[in-house]
């Protein structure tokens, strides 16, 4: 009798466990898709922002480095993912408020898609290593040289064919050397941002 007693109590305890387990479950895929979004449009903001330098630049890419830093790398490339995908159906999300998939197959329009790889790379590096201090900026570093590579590439394909061939170094002169000491400070601010905003906000569980 008391044997089948403690055998129910365990029942109980293990179905009211297992009930918590997944509230809590429920309730960490919904503060998911919620930071998703929200990055989403952080990165949107940033890509509205233009600081007025010899050659202006935006704050893309800060946004694309804050979103894998604090999320992660496989919620942070979701964010991405969506940017791109608003960007792509027409959402003014890009820089200047842009949009739509003739901006996104134009001759700039392979560093937006380069977006996805920068995610891709960073989420790679810090799963095999951790979020070590290095491991983040090896992460966003080599994620943003991935983004230089393919957009390069695609600026060089499609400039081709639009108005006549480039090389290599007249395209890096235009779309990469211009943004180096931008898109350096945009990583230092971004490792910053991810090293110092989990010690005083919780973001997940």
């Amino acid at each position: 009798m008391l044997y089948s007693f403690k055998f129910q109590l365990k029942g109980v305890f293990f179905m009211a466990e297992k009930e918590i387990k997944a509230k809590r479950s429920n309730r960490q895929k919904t503060l998911d898709m919620v930071y998703i979004a929200i990055f989403a449009v952080i990165i949107a903001v940033c890509s509205w922002i233009s600081v007025p330098m010899v050659v202006p630049f935006t704050l893309q890419t800060f946004g694309v480095f804050c979103a894998v830093g604090l999320l992660g790398g496989k919620r942070g490339t979701l964010s991405v993912l969506i940017y791109v995908l608003l960007g792509a159906v027409g959402v003014p999300v890009f820089a200047g408020f842009s949009s739509g998939i003739g901006t996104l197959f134009g001759v700039t329009g392979g560093y937006i898609m380069g977006f996805i790889f920068t995610a891709l790379i960073y989420w790679l590096i810090t799963a095999i290593f951790g979020k070590k201090l290095w491991a983040i900026i090896l992460g966003m570093v080599l994620g943003l040289l991935a983004c230089y590579a393919f957009g390069t590439i695609w600026f060089m394909v499609v400039y081709a064919q639009k108005a006549a061939p480039i090389g290599l170094a007249a395209a890096l002169m235009k779309c990469v050397v211009p943004f180096l000491i931008p898109d350096a400070l945009k990583i230092a601010l971004a490792v910053v941002i991810t090293k110092t905003v989990p010690k005083y906000v919780k973001i997940f569980d």
